[in-house]
């Protein structure tokens, strides 16, 4: 199964910033566990790109390990070149979409107007994330794909347990979960993983 249709079945990508190599594995152990195997690491994390490799070379298979914040075509073969085996932005850069092409690695790119989301199928993107999402809310989602159907539209900003569903009922095939889901910072023992699993699990549960 692809990048997109697996992100598309389970509809939750983590979105992991501020981690490091030391608590990346166990993270990601922790969401697998609790049902979320589609992991986005930020690129503007410190040594991002050793913390990729870690998370590939370490994690469960399950797993699918990608960068998220990726801004340019340049971070764009740095992280895929250390095991990314997807890359999302928070904007649309045509010249990333066309990196990652030729890379074989799937893109997606942030947008917001239906141009912005049009531009982006237009040039290969076979999911696009709109972001931020909590600036204009479900019923937006289900505005613009109304013209657009061909699209496949992930969201990401500001998604809780309390409007993960209305998001998903609006039409999008998956949402971006960070900080609600995931604060790297403050996983300290087990007990923090623990409860990161059953977090994992709650929001999970949300998409059935």
């Amino acid at each position: 199964m692809n990048i997109i249709e697996g992100i598309k079945r389970e509809k939750v990508v983590a979105v992991i910033r501020k981690s490091n190599k030391d608590n990346i594995v166990p993270i990601l152990d922790a969401l697998a566990q609790g049902g979320i195997h589609h992991v986005e690491i930020t690129a503007e994390t410190p040594n991002v790109n050793d913390i990729i490799a870690e998370a590939a070379a370490n994690a469960d298979e399950s797993v699918k390990v990608g960068a998220g914040t990726v801004l340019d075509p340049e971070t764009a073969r740095a992280v895929i070149l250390a095991g990314a085996s997807f890359v999302v932005a928070p904007t649309l850069n045509k010249d990333t979409l066309q990196l990652c092409q030729r890379y074989g690695v799937e893109h997606i790119p942030g947008v917001f107007t239906p141009t912005e989301i049009l531009t982006a199928y237009e040039h290969g993107a076979r999911m696009v994330k709109v972001f931020p999402a909590e600036a204009a809310g479900p019923r937006y989602i289900k505005n613009i794909l109304g013209p657009l159907p061909h699209v496949t539209a992930m969201v990401t900003g500001g998604i809780t347990k309390d409007n993960l569903k209305d998001y998903l009922r609006n039409g999008s095939a998956a949402v971006g979960l960070g900080s609600n889901l995931v604060d790297a910072s403050k996983l300290k023992t087990e007990d923090d993983y623990h409860a990161l699993t059953e977090r994992a699990k709650e929001f999970i549960a949300l998409t059935k």
